[in-house]
């Protein structure tokens, strides 16, 4: 008999939340600096500065972010799974009842439910219920550091994206080209994304270019004000 096993789409979930959400980012509050600051007149050494700045700042920042948030996660997935653990042992009958209680309301008959419940416990107790009752599975566990990791990588690239851009283009131009070139990063970033996912790419990559233009026309606003102003 040949088997395979089925790769789904939901198994990327853990690392692809957090590269789109770090190259989104990336972009979005590199370009958003650069085009603020080019905005109110400075030079090109201070638009650089920045830039790179934000680059440094946002990935570290990142890092921490989903660090402490994905950790919280896992401690708490810890605690769920050391208190499951221990009415195992306790209450194993009561256990029993609630994993067959879990089957018959998804549609399973009562008896039989009952034999899926006792095999799967007899097998292994804790991985049933971490899955059927906590929701927790290898798929969805909290992995810190791979968050950590990903969303600084993913940003410094996407951070790294506008930044080119303003050292290759006249100073003059900086504001329009990197606006465009981020708009053009974030709608390639969303399908790409979308694509890896199995979303829509067209409003994945609508979702991005709208909140990343309403972004960098703010920051440039506040720029263009403060530029004057000074």
């Amino acid at each position: 008999m040949i088997s395979h096993r089925e790769r789904h789409l939901i198994e990327r979930v853990g690392w692809l939340r957090a590269a789109v959400l770090g190259a989104n980012d990336g972009i979005v509050s590199t370009a958003s600096l650069i085009v603020g600051v080019a905005a109110a007149s400075q030079g090109r050494g201070e638009i650089l500065v920045v830039g790179v700045a934000g680059l440094v700042a946002g990935a570290m920042s990142m890092a921490a972010g989903e660090y402490v948030s994905v950790s919280s996660q896992s401690d708490t997935e810890r605690a769920d799974l050391a208190r499951e653990k221990a009415e195992l042992e306790t209450q194993p009958d009561f256990e029993l009842d609630e994993l067959a209680g879990l089957y018959e309301t998804r549609g399973v008959e009562p008896a039989v439910a009952r034999v899926v419940a006792s095999q799967l416990m007899a097998k292994d107790a804790l991985g049933a219920h971490a899955r059927d009752e906590l929701g927790i599975s290898e798929i969805t566990t909290a992995k810190p550091i791979q968050a950590a990791l990903t969303s600084a990588l993913t940003f410094a690239m996407g951070a790294a994206l506008p930044l080119v851009v303003a050292i290759l283009v006249p100073a003059s131009a900086i504001v329009v080209a990197v606006s465009l070139a981020s708009l053009l990063f974030l709608a390639v970033l969303g399908g790409v994304g979308a694509r890896v996912g199995g979303a829509p790419i067209v409003k994945a990559v609508a979702r991005v270019t709208f909140w990343g233009a309403i972004a960098m026309g703010l920051t440039a606003g506040v720029g263009a004000v403060f530029g004057v102003s000074a």
